[in-house]
């Protein structure tokens, strides 16, 4: 595909902590004979928002994308009407990644490919070809400030009305820079654009000393749309925040405390999650931030009399990536179905493009976060597109020697601190994941030579036992503020090589690469045989670390042969039993404990470790109102109260209580083993998920002291029909061929 070539900008300035830089706008006339369609392709480093005779015809927000315009430039193409004789193309532009000051914590701020922010365009209409260059003039917009992270500054003096339609007189404005073209690949994006979901409006307004508290109802990101009538110069300042402290808005505990150098603080303490207004005082007013956007419940508004402050001046625009709802869960039970919305809602405000780690403090795409979180979102959303989409600036961002970094997009940081394999497992969890449940070759293909370097990598990192300890571990583990994780760290870090190495053969042999599944498959083994001989008392099959983690992760991951299993899973009980019944992971144990309880016949108690009231459990999350997950699970809320990682129990809901095993082995999306779990403190539960194949449905309930299963399956679906947790077919078959249909299930 041909692509524009040549970018242009507006000024050589960006964005400093001292010195802000408006948004610019750009405009260019032009003339068709007759009225048609014209093709439009467009491209920035930064964001942009597209008119066409003053009609906005951009994709969605934060558009093209997010990613470092070194590894990937990103373009959009539309087709448009144009009228006979003049017609205008506008564009504004935002900072976006190319000049992200408030990412200084990650180093963005020092970004080699920190610039103004720049665009290329071409127009196809017949024999109509406008291109960008510096005909096109350039002038600033009223949006005086704007970032990713901090928000947006709005001065509605400044309009400029008519600047993107016909007669508008732009004599006055500047021609566009050349700027140079960026090092990126090119590429057409194809992820789900972002766009608003639905509108909610507050549920309270409440007078404080400070403003005038509005309250949502629900933690979820996007943006506030504000409509006032106000008085020239009047100036309205929005906080955003998740959390309330002794009846104030508190955003102390969302950004990161002051660095050695004292750098950034102050700038980041006034304006971090704040939009403001400044009104021209003519009547009903409306504005929409473009190039940002907040995690939140509360908006602090200051700046507005006791009569602006109404149920109408505020309305949330709830945004994330427009994805396709692929499957459900539900239940009569209150504490499941709370969970299940909080994980969706966590799921979808952490959805701008791609997985991020948390909507309002970070907005980064954390590989540990996408790699623990992509099964259960695949199970609700067809997210393989845009998953595809990220895998590539994945795959972009390895450095020479095969290692990952812990975010992407990335500046260069994430490579000495915030990876290591629990992260960059990420590489073989997408595609595994995407191709288990869609399908998805192509990721596999594009990933591959990824794959290869990668798998060489770890064997350079190996110490003299063969075993690794090169990053991050068992994370956020359950319990007070950053308790270090329990599992040792060469623990995790073998176990989730194997796992990649695993993961990476299936995925070779899915694409017919039998050399590269075979070394993959040496590695696994290799890690698997040094994890044995190191890290296992065989005399109790206790794992190194003796917690629950590392029970369950070397459990899960078949590092205990079958004959070993039945020992070793009585130790995990004894560990669960040593804290009472709770759960006493980080997030890698906490994906995985839930499963193997389940899958040697402990439902009943992997249910009570989520649900139960007291702290530390899923269940205590709820004792305290909330409705999002937390990012760590502590008594107060500290950081990020918007995060998914902990999402896997839904996964867990479907796949083990409803009993939907889609494509257990990841090589016959034709089939579908139903395999439910009927526990003692559920009466009902159902589910469904939209297999490439068509619906899969199931659903049991408990009737007259009999559990009633329905399935319903497409034809040409196989599988099997097998019940567990100690429940077997009226008939006393243990296990039948798939078929759609009602069956009766008795306790054995």
């Amino acid at each position: 595909m041909n692509f524009p070539k040549c970018f242009i900008k507006a000024t050589n300035e960006f964005n400093t902590p001292e010195k802000f830089i408006a948004a610019p706008y750009f405009r260019k006339v032009f003339t068709v004979n007759e009225t048609a369609e014209a093709q439009i392709k467009i491209g920035s480093c930064g964001f942009y928002k597209l008119f066409i005779n003053g009609e906005d015809v951009t994709k969605g927000a934060l558009a093209p994308y997010i990613s470092n315009p070194d590894d990937m430039v990103y373009f959009d193409q539309y087709t448009v009407n144009l009228n006979k004789g003049e017609n205008v193309i506008g564009v504004m532009l935002g900072n976006g990644f190319v000049n992200c000051s408030a990412g200084w914590v990650w180093e963005f701020d020092k970004a080699v490919f920190r610039s103004a922010p720049s665009f290329a365009l071409n127009l196809v209409c017949g024999d109509v070809i406008i291109e960008s260059d510096e005909s096109f003039k350039t002038a600033p917009s009223p949006i005086t400030f704007d970032d990713y992270r901090y928000g947006e500054h709005y001065d509605a003096n400044l309009e400029l009305d008519g600047w993107n339609t016909v007669g508008f007189d732009d004599s006055n404005w500047n021609n566009a820079l050349a700027a140079s073209s960026p090092r990126g690949e090119i590429r057409l994006c194809e992820a789900e654009p972002i766009t608003v979901q639905r509108e909610i409006k507050p549920k309270s307004v409440t007078k404080l000393d400070d403003g005038y508290l509005y309250d949502f109802g629900e933690n979820c990101a996007g943006v506030c749309r504000l409509s006032i009538n106000g008085a020239k110069g009047q100036v309205v300042n929005m906080r955003y925040g998740e959390l309330i402290i002794d009846g104030k808005l508190d955003v102390e505990y969302l950004w990161f405390p002051k660095n050695e150098n004292g750098i950034h603080w102050d700038f980041d303490k006034d304006n971090i999650h704040r939009d403001i207004y400044t009104c021209k005082g003519e009547g009903l007013e409306t504005y929409t931030p473009s190039f940002t956007y907040h995690g939140f419940q509360y908006v602090m508004v200051t700046g507005i009399t006791d009569n602006q402050a109404t149920d109408d001046l505020l309305t949330y625009l709830v945004m994330n990536s427009n994805l396709k709802s692929c499957g459900g869960f539900s239940t009569s039970d209150k504490t499941l179905t709370a969970l299940q919305d909080m994980t969706i809602r966590s799921d979808l405000a952490n959805f701008y493009y791609f997985i991020t780690d948390c909507p309002q403090r970070e907005k980064n795409g954390w590989t540990a976060d996408a790699a623990l979180s992509t099964e259960q979102m695949l199970l609700k959303f067809d997210a393989s597109t845009s998953l595809r989409e990220w895998m590539r600036n994945v795959c972009k961002a390895q450095n020479d020697v095969g290692a990952l970094p812990g975010i992407v997009p990335t500046s260069g940081w994430g490579f000495r601190w915030g990876n290591g394999p629990a992260w960059d497992s990420v590489l073989a969890i997408v595609p595994y994941f995407c191709y288990k449940y869609r399908g998805d070759k192509q990721i596999i293909k594009e990933c591959a030579p990824a794959f290869v370097k990668y798998l060489h990598y770890l064997t350079t990192r190996n110490d003299e036992n063969g075993l690794l300890a090169i990053g991050l571990g068992d994370w956020c583990h359950v319990g007070e503020r950053y308790t270090r994780p329990t599992a040792p760290l060469i623990v995790t870090d073998t176990l989730m090589a194997i796992d990649i190495a695993d993961k990476m053969a299936v995925l070779f042999d899915a694409v017919d690469m039998k050399p590269q599944a075979d070394f993959a498959r040496s590695i696994a083994a290799a890690y698997r045989k040094a994890f044995r001989d190191n890290l296992i008392d065989f005399d109790t099959m206790t794992v190194n670390g003796e917690c629950q983690s590392s029970q369950a992760m070397a459990i899960y991951y078949k590092l205990f042969e079958t004959s070993e299993e039945e020992k070793a899973v009585a130790k995990l009980l004894e560990l669960i039993d040593a804290t009472d019944g709770h759960m006493d992971v980080g997030v890698l144990g906490a994906r995985i404990i839930f499963h193997v309880l389940s899958d040697f016949g402990y439902a009943d108690l992997a249910l009570n470790m989520i649900t139960r009231p007291d702290f530390p459990s899923y269940g205590y999350l709820i004792e305290l109102g909330l409705n999002t997950l937390w990012e760590k699970f502590t008594r107060e809320p500290m950081e990020s109260l918007n995060h998914h990682f902990w999402g896997d129990i839904t996964a867990w809901f479907v796949k083990v209580l409803v009993g939907i095993d889609y494509n257990p082995n990841a090589t016959d999306l034709g089939r579908v083993d139903v395999k439910p779990h009927v526990v003692d403190a559920l009466n009902d539960v159902s589910a469904y998920y939209d297999s490439t194949m068509g619906r899969i449905e199931c659903s049991w309930v408990k009737k007259d002291g009999k559990v009633v299963l329905s399935v319903n399956v497409p034809n040409e679906m196989n599988g099997v029909i097998a019940p567990q947790n100690g429940y077997v077919f009226a008939d006393g078959e243990r296990k039948k061929t798939l078929a759609s249909g009602e069956y009766t299930l008795v306790k054995n």
